[in-house]
C-alpha cells in the first residue's frame, strides 16, 4: 500500500511545474492558487460530506491541521510559484526546494526522534546530485529580483516545517477532514493577498481551465493526501526523499507530451536520482 500511494503521489506531484506552465500566462499566482483552492475546497467539502468523515474534536487539533497548512500547501506554494513569476528559472526553483530532504534528515532526530543512516544520507546526498543533474540545463542565474530567490527560500523553509509539524501533530488525524480544512484556510489566505496585490484578472482559457481544474483536483486534492498519508505512515527522510523523483518524472512527461529535448545529463541524472532514493527507501536485509 506504501508503494502505491507513493506511485500515486509521484505522478500527480511531478505536475505541478506542468500545471503553472499552463496557468500562469493567463492570471497572476496569487490569483490562479485562490481560485485554485477555492474549486479544492469544494469538492472536499462535498466528500467529506457525503463520506460522513471524521473532523477533529479540539480547536487545538485544529489549530495543528491550520499550522500544516499554512506551511505545506499556502507559504509552499505562494513561495514557489510568485518566486517563479519574480523570474527565478525553474532549475533554480528545483534545485532550493530540493535541499528539503537533506535539511530534513538534520532535523528528523531533535524534532521527532527518527534516526538516519550513513547508507540514507549517503542516498540523500546522491538524490540531490541526480536531481541537479536533470534541471542542469534550466539553471539560469541573474535574471530574477532578489525577492524571487527569498521566496524560493521561504517555500523550502515552509515545506520543510510543515512537513515535520504534519508528522509530529497531525499523523493521527483523519487525511480528508485535514486537507478540506486546509484548502478552505488555503482559500482564504490566498484570495486575500490576491484582492491586496494583484488586479485578479483572468484570461479564461481553455489551457487555463485545464490548468486550474487539473491543479486543484490532481494536486490538492490528490496529491496532498497521498502525501499526508505517507508522511503518517513512513519516516520523514524516507518520503521527502521521494521528491528528488519529481523533476524526473516532470522531464519525462515533457518529453512524452510537449516534444521537450531529454538531453543524455538529464537522463544520467534521472539514474543517479532513483539510486539515491532507492538507498534511502529500500530496507536492508
Amino acid at each position: 500500500m506504501f508503494v502505491a500511494f507513493a506511485a500515486l503521489f509521484l505522478l500527480f506531484w511531478s505536475t505541478g511545474f506542468v500545471a503553472a506552465k499552463f496557468g500562469l500566462p493567463y492570471a497572476e499566482p496569487l490569483t490562479f492558487l485562490g481560485t485554485r483552492f477555492v474549486i479544492a475546497s469544494v469538492l472536499m467539502l462535498l466528500i467529506c460530506l457525503a463520506l460522513r468523515t471524521r473532523w477533529p474534536r479540539r480547536w487545538k487539533d485544529y489549530g495543528h491541521v491550520l499550522v500544516s497548512g499554512v506551511l505545506v500547501q499556502s507559504g509552499y506554494l505562494i513561495g514557489v510559484y510568485y518566486g517563479i513569476n519574480l523570474g527565478v528559472s525553474i532549475g533554480i526553483m528545483a534545485l532550493v526546494v530540493g535541499l528539503q530532504p537533506l535539511i530534513t534528515s538534520a532535523l528528523v532526530g531533535p524534532f521527532l526522534g527518527e534516526t538516519v543512516s550513513f547508507r540514507q544520507k549517503l542516498g540523500l546526498v546522491l538524490g540531490f546530485g541526480g536531481l541537479g543533474l536533470v534541471v542542469a540545463e534550466k539553471v539560469i542565474i541573474g535574471e530574477a529580483v532578489w525577492l524571487g530567490y527569498l521566496l524560493g527560500l521561504m517555500a523550502l523553509v515552509a515545506i520543510t516545517g510543515g512537513t515535520l509539524y504534519q508528522k509530529k501533530f497531525c499523523a493521527g488525524f483523519d487525511v480528508r477532514t485535514t486537507v478540506t480544512v486546509q484548502n478552505c484556510s488555503s482559500c482564504v489566505l490566498i484570495l486575500v493577498l490576491a484582492v491586496l496585490f494583484e488586479s485578479m484578472e483572468t484570461d479564461w482559457t481553455g489551457e487555463y481551465i485545464f490548468a486550474l481544474v487539473w491543479s486543484a483536483v490532481c494536486l490538492s486534492v490528490i496529491a496532498i493526501m497521498a502525501f499526508y498519508y505517507l508522511v503518517a505512515r513512513g519516516a520523514a527522510t524516507k518520503v521527502t526523499s521521494l521528491l528528488y523523483l519529481s523533476p524526473p518524472t516532470t522531464a519525462v512527461m515533457g518529453w512524452l507530451f510537449f516534444d521537450e529535448t531529454l538531453a543524455l545529463l538529464a537522463v544520467a541524472g534521472m539514474g543517479v536520482a532513483v539510486a539515491g532514493v532507492a538507498l534511502v527507501s529500500v530496507e536492508r536485509r
